[in-house]
């Protein structure tokens, strides 16, 4: 079993018949819907409903037969897994780089839980240090938006396809990148600025979000907890 497998099994035990769940994008977060799918249908758990986070993540779920909700019907949920781009030492995430981080971040604001699943290689001391953070923008006056972020100190650049068209997010909007040289030394502060900017929708930052990280790694699966 590979390290994204493990890590998403080991997310099962966590969940319970009859609850209703955030479903996460991304490769990790595919294994723990397939998985999921898996446990409805050997009727090892019952009763589940989800909301999804992606278009994807919604087809891959309709595919198994997990049953779908929305958020106006089910306002709170009872837990949301996810996989991460990082997680430092506070479990504070960088996410995103599956092109859903601003549904992703609506759901586990109203998820009671929020456990992440990751294998040992996004563990890091300071977030940014691992890869880009990813910004979504409005796309009016994309240019704009993206100079904006060059004078944070980063290297921010429009996110394209191999065809080199801007990736366009579920929500219509246009995703950048943006690598910071020695990580990010105050991710609570950028965090603020990027909130408080027009044409900025969302960021990648998910502080103090995660309460569960699983770790996957060779030497098997940990469980790490917020403390505070």
């Amino acid at each position: 079993m590979d390290l994204k497998a493990q890590a998403a099994t080991k997310a099962l035990d966590f969940i319970e018949s009859g609850m209703v769940l955030g479903l996460g994008s991304g490769s990790t977060a595919s294994r723990f819907v397939q998985f999921l799918g898996d446990r409805l249908a050997q009727g090892l758990l019952k009763n589940i409903i989800a909301v999804p986070t992606s278009e994807k993540t919604a087809a891959q779920a309709s595919m198994l037969g997990i049953p779908l909700t929305t958020l106006t019907e089910h306002p709170r949920l009872d837990l949301a897994v996810d996989g991460a781009d990082e997680v430092d030492p506070n479990l504070d995430l960088i996410k995103g780089l599956g092109r859903a981080l601003l549904r992703e971040k609506v759901v586990v604001t109203h998820s009671d839980r929020f456990v992440v699943i990751v294998d040992e290689s996004k563990l890091v001391s300071r977030l940014g240090t691992r890869g880009p953070l990813p910004v979504e923008i409005v796309q009016f006056e994309a240019t704009a938006h993206v100079r904006w972020l060059k004078a944070l100190g980063c290297r921010a650049e429009l996110w394209l396809e191999d065809n080199d068209a801007p990736v366009v997010t579920d929500n219509g909007n246009y995703l950048v990148r943006c690598w910071f040289p020695e990580g990010i030394a105050d991710a609570h502060a950028l965090a603020r600025q990027l909130a408080d900017r027009p044409g900025i929708v969302e960021h990648g930052l998910f502080l103090g979000m995660a309460s569960t990280v699983v770790v996957a790694s060779p030497q098997g699966t940990r469980v790490l907890q917020r403390t505070v």
